[in-house]
């Protein structure tokens, strides 16, 4: 089975810090990828995906994140964070052939 691993669990950073999240998955084939954000009282949003191409994907508010296929990870970035970003943070994985490899979030 596919699995997603964040290795950041629990984040504290001050403002105009830079944020790395970790994300991890096991499947070795073709994979898009997504973050997902939730702020504190909001449903859940699309942040950004990979699906093909360029492996270093911008996406909105500042936050970008790289495809690493060699590393099997879709680390999320943002070179200076806000007191605005504080959110939950969630990385998913799906398999081309379209069976869903999960997901983990991270504060």
């Amino acid at each position: 089975a596919q699995s997603v691993s964040q290795n950041n669990h629990h984040v504290i950073l001050s403002e105009a810090a830079s944020l790395e999240l970790g994300c991890n998955y096991s499947y070795g084939g073709t994979v898009n990828l997504f973050w997902y954000v939730q702020y504190p009282g909001q449903h859940l949003q699309l942040l950004l995906k990979y699906f093909s191409g360029d492996p270093l994907v911008k996406g909105i508010k500042g936050f970008e994140a790289e495809f690493m296929k060699s590393k099997f990870s879709f680390n999320l970035r943002k070179p200076s964070v806000q007191w605005s970003d504080t959110a939950e943070y969630f990385c998913a994985v799906d398999t081309v052939t379209g069976t869903a490899g999960g997901a983990e979030h991270k504060l």
